[in-house]
């Protein structure tokens, strides 16, 4: 398990949650000591180098495990995406990268198609909303497995948001960098949201769902 900073930082429960659900899925879970930042922050903010020995600092962490598990979109596609980027001109540490690379995997993607799992037994009742996560969709392709999940969840009714696929504005940094278009772009997908009358907001990173919910 590769918990992300966000989620050690601010959001602790979910970690926990990821795991209890591993767990309840017969999943043996390790969870490296060493593990930290995957350099997403730097990566978006510029500072490469930086983004380039949390590369090396994960590859080095995580490169013995069978399977490493992503509770988030973004830094699953930073580890799968854009280290590749950063990592060009090593070509030893980019070989390494490229082996971890087909052994990582957001939650959602492993859960559906790695244990073959679409009912993970959960119960929540009401109606339930879906925000499609940037990274999420664009760099890793996946958005019929978290609904899939979804649907399976006993009680619930998923109900589709109109432009589901569009940013929240968080962006990382963007939403620091740039407020004022940050919040413009969150005031349309609350009208969305709150258009579907929806009890539930999901998504599959926390940064968005801060973002979200801080309005």
């Amino acid at each position: 398990l590769f918990v992300t900073c966000l989620i050690d930082s601010l959001y602790p429960n979910v970690g926990e949650a990821t795991l209890s659900l591993l767990r309840k899925l017969d999943v043996e879970v390790t969870f490296p000591q060493g593990q930290t930042c995957c350099g997403h922050l730097p990566y978006s903010s510029g500072y490469q180098s930086d983004a380039k020995e949390m590369a090396k600092k994960f590859i080095a962490e995580f490169e013995g495990e069978e399977s490493i598990v992503v509770p988030s979109g973004s830094c699953a596609a930073m580890i799968k995406q854009h280290y590749k980027e950063i990592l060009r001109d090593e070509p030893e540490l980019l070989s390494r990268h490229e082996e971890i690379s087909t052994r990582t995997y957001e939650i959602t993607d492993f859960i559906v198609n790695v244990l073959g799992v679409t009912d993970v037994r959960a119960t929540n009742p009401g109606k339930v909303t879906y925000h499609e996560s940037c990274h999420l969709l664009r760099d890793l392709g996946i958005s019929d497995e978290p609904k899939a999940l979804i649907a399976n969840v006993e009680g619930a009714e998923f109900i589709e948001m109109e432009k589901a696929d569009t940013c929240c504005g968080f962006g990382g940094m963007f939403s620091v960098e740039n407020p004022g278009i940050s919040m413009a772009i969150l005031e349309e997908k609350m009208d969305a949201i709150k258009t579907t009358g929806a009890d539930t907001v999901v998504a599959n990173d926390m940064g968005c769902l801060m973002h979200i919910a801080g309005a």
